[in-house]
């Protein structure tokens, strides 16, 4: 119990020393958790916007999961933009999760915090979670809503996203719809078209990602890399 408690103590500094992207390359995340004392680490060597022939980078990115039981794990993210020389985005959160039969159903909720020097106050985001699974493919449905209180004026909106993954031995690629929106805002509205590979190796997998924009007020062009790597944490 004392390791849990100092891997769970450290997983919450990182997130506030330093917005919701659970599943890289994917905007999308899974009806799963880590699993009981596990621990899934997922670093984003690079994550590239193109808009209107303007490049943002954000690196690294970071991701940590720690499960607690077979259906609760606690999540910190946090990005970096070496362009501004500052954190871009930090989350700490937890996610409730469930598959029984090829169903699975969950619920992530995470905590926007002040991680930029003119911001101030917390946001929250949650989002309700499916996972249906084949033999062949599996798809993750998620739809939720966010209030993002951390600037001047104060931000409500929604989010969805579907994904469809077709697993092989090591090679599982995927496709992506995903669509945020800003509540009151007429020219919010972001839709994205993306495509993502997860290659696993015997000690690691390489995630990488390409998303579209599919209306103006999407970035034209994006693309992530990342390495994950899990583990078992044993317990005292």
């Amino acid at each position: 119990m004392k390791r849990r408690l100092t891997l769970l103590a450290g997983l919450s500094a990182l997130a506030f020393a330093n917005l919701a992207d659970s599943f890289p390359p994917y905007r999308s995340t899974d009806a799963d958790t880590a699993g009981a004392d596990m621990f899934e680490l997922r670093v984003g060597l690079l994550r590239l916007e193109r808009n209107n022939s303007r490049s943002t980078r954000l690196t690294p990115l970071i991701r940590t999961n720690y499960g607690f039981g077979d259906h609760f794990e606690v999540v910190s993210e946090f990005d970096y933009s070496p362009d501004s020389d500052r954190l871009d985005e930090g989350a700490v959160g937890f996610k409730w999760a469930s598959i029984e039969n090829g169903i699975g159903r969950g619920v992530e909720t995470l905590i926007l915090l002040p991680v930029q020097p003119n911001q101030s106050g917390i946001g929250i985001e949650s989002q309700i979670l499916t996972t249906l699974q084949k033999q062949t493919w599996q798809l993750h449905a998620n739809v939720g809503a966010f209030r993002d209180s951390r600037l001047s004026s104060v931000e409500d909106g929604w989010r969805a996203s579907l994904l469809a993954e077709f697993p092989g031995d090591r090679v599982i690629p995927g496709v992506e719809l995903f669509v945020k929106d800003v509540l009151g805002d007429e020219n919010s509205a972001r839709i994205q078209l993306g495509a993502g590979i997860i290659t696993g190796f015997d000690l690691f997998e390489i995630r990488s990602g390409i998303h579209f924009g599919l209306n103006d007020s999407a970035p034209d062009l994006e693309v992530s890399i990342w390495f994950a790597w899990k583990w078992a944490v044993a317990a005292d």
